[in-house]
């Protein structure tokens, strides 16, 4: 634990003291939100009852932003063996599988961080939160959002302990984050896709962490509902954790 606890510093000591970084992860979901979402809802876009199209968008931005840095912690583990830091954790007793555990809650902690800057945002430009969003409502979101970001950062991290080029992470983050976006719910109703194309989002980690966002802030929580979402992504992050701690022992080496 203590060098989970070391490690997990150190990649969270990067993060925070690269503010431009922290400014361009904020930066991009308020474009979409700013331009995108208000053009729509400008347009008269209604998609059910009085509920317009930017509170709608505005309500899975979160799950953008942690789709989005996610997807990216893998890049760490790549940087680190190239610039020889991995070698020498690899030649202390902390455990291997603490070396991607603390990449994975890093991703999390910095995802979650990103997503309460977003929605102080989105209320400033018109989020219209429903009677149901009251003071258990943002933890319960939150929680939801760190078990898809545990799981997209395992995936990820899995992938590069056994990789030495940057390159090969790119084209994974470029091959799973606008299909993952798009799949899903968050721009749009699963029910406005065709049919073949619903099937892959409900399979979708990303449709269950929006679906429950916008339960706690426009809709109110429909508990079994929550509970389904929380089930679904609690096992996708357990499943990628045991397989980014597994690959750990298997295959990270000096």
């Amino acid at each position: 634990m203590r060098g989970y606890a070391a490690l997990l510093g150190r990649e969270l000591k990067k993060w925070y003291q690269q503010p431009f970084n922290l400014f361009m992860g904020v930066v991009q979901p308020i474009v979409w939100m700013a331009l995108f979402g208000k053009a729509l809802a400008a347009r008269g876009a209604v998609l059910s009852g009085d509920e317009d199209y930017f509170s709608y968008m505005a309500a899975g931005m979160p799950s953008f932003v942690v789709l989005f840095t996610s997807v990216f912690s893998g890049m760490s583990i790549v940087w680190d063996r190239r610039l020889g830091f991995l070698s020498k954790v690899l030649s202390t007793p902390v455990s291997r599988g603490a070396v991607v555990l603390s990449k994975m809650t890093a991703a999390v902690v910095r995802s979650l961080a990103l997503v309460v800057a977003i929605l102080l945002v989105a209320f400033l430009l018109g989020l219209d939160v429903g009677a149901g969003f009251t003071w258990y409502s943002l933890p319960i979101m939150l929680f939801g959002l760190g078990l898809m970001g545990f799981g997209l950062a395992a995936l990820l991290v899995s992938v590069a302990v056994r990789s030495t080029k940057w390159e090969t992470q790119m084209a994974l983050v470029n091959l799973l984050n606008l299909p993952l976006l798009f799949a899903s719910n968050t721009l749009y109703p699963i029910s406005a896709m065709p049919e073949w194309l619903q099937v892959v989002a409900h399979g979708n980690p990303v449709s269950y962490a929006t679906d429950l966002s916008r339960q706690m802030l426009l809709d109110g929580p429909r508990w079994e509902a929550v509970l389904v979402d929380l089930g679904f992504l609690g096992a996708f992050a357990a499943l990628f954790a045991g397989v980014g701690i597994w690959t750990s022992w298997r295959y990270l080496s000096k």
